[in-house]
């Protein structure tokens, strides 16, 4: 085919249904990135059975069959819009833990993680998926961990990543990775994204916007948003919700996804970000302002929250800042 010995073959795996961005959005990164480096990859999609593939949008994407596929690199399984269901689940998930011992790395975008995870292929892994498919992953497969706050994980040589636009994030970070971080940095400069969200990240307020079918822990989640600087005991939530702290704190877990005290965590996390990557008060005066006590307790709620330390979220938006003045600058000249 004409390729350098230095091309790395990433295939897509698609299947009915599928959504286009989760092919299409790290596709068009990893094509990108043969601009900074030529021919360090080169692409298939592919199916089963191979043909015409419809996605969720209608679109027809042609592929090639999947057992036809050599010489890999990376496997990497597309999304659809609901959990991928059927007996054909079965059968995909036997082809890709065959022909996964033939690839460096293996990968899944959104609920392409359902698959992966009927592989075996992360068990014992930490995993993600979107958001709101994360409690269903964990449920249907406790050999895995699944942290349905980060937007991709690397666990060995298996990856996995969140919903839509999360696929070009773990995509940069391949190719920071494979290539170079000056390439996946113009990467994303050429695909208009931040460079580089890392994988600690939380999805998008994924918390915040839960909406649970219970009454009674909307309301602890309403309390919890509008009291972040005081203590917030689980006796204290528990009389919101009136019930016994022991009731309370088991109810909370089964209908949130985590437990109380890593709630109000994350929430407080989720409110001090902005201010510190705003950059106006000092870490003494956010961790006082929403609830940690003291910036210690803070940064140590950050690393297990987000992977990050407040100090490192700071130097990034001001570095992003920088690149982005840098860049308008350079499209002036």
């Amino acid at each position: 085919m004409g390729f350098i010995a230095m091309s790395r073959h990433i295939c897509f795996l698609v299947y009915a249904d599928f959504v286009l961005l989760d092919l299409s959005g790290p596709l068009e990164a990893f094509s990108h990135a043969n601009r900074a480096r030529p021919s360090a990859y080169h692409f298939t999609i592919a199916s089963m059975e191979g043909g015409s593939v419809r996605t969720s949008a209608g679109v027809e994407v042609a592929t090639a069959a999947l057992h036809t596929i050599e010489h890999l690199d990376t496997l990497i399984i597309v999304g659809a819009p609901a959990v991928p269901a059927g007996g054909w689940v079965k059968l995909m998930a036997t082809a890709v833990r065959h022909l996964s011992t033939r690839a460096r790395r293996t990968a899944s975008v959104c609920t392409g993680a359902f698959v992966l995870a009927e592989s075996g292929l992360l068990d014992g892994r930490v995993a993600t998926t979107h958001w709101n498919y994360a409690p269903q992953l964990q449920a249907r497969y406790p050999s895995l961990r699944v942290d349905g706050d980060r937007i991709w994980t690397e666990d060995g040589h298996v990856w996995t990543s969140a919903g839509m636009s999360a696929g070009i994030d773990m995509a940069l970070a391949m190719i920071e990775q494979d290539v170079s971080s000056d390439a996946a940095r113009f990467v994303a400069r050429m695909l208009v994204v931040y460079y580089r969200r890392p994988g600690g990240q939380r999805q998008f307020s994924s918390l915040l916007d839960f909406d649970p079918s219970s009454d009674r822990m909307s309301a602890v989640l309403s309390y919890i948003r509008t009291h972040l600087r005081e203590e917030l005991s689980v006796q204290r939530l528990a009389e919101v919700a009136h019930m016994s702290a022991r009731q309370f704190s088991r109810v909370f877990a089964a209908t949130i996804g985590v437990t109380p005290s890593k709630a109000i965590e994350r929430l407080r996390v989720e409110a001090a970000r902005p201010l510190i990557e705003a950059g106006n008060q000092s870490f003494e005066e956010i961790a006082r302002g929403q609830g940690f006590g003291n910036a210690d307790h803070m940064l140590r709620s950050f690393q297990r929250v987000i992977g990050r330390t407040p100090q490192e979220l700071r130097r990034a938006i001001r570095q992003a800042r920088e690149e982005g003045r840098a860049a308008g600058a350079g499209h002036m000249t």
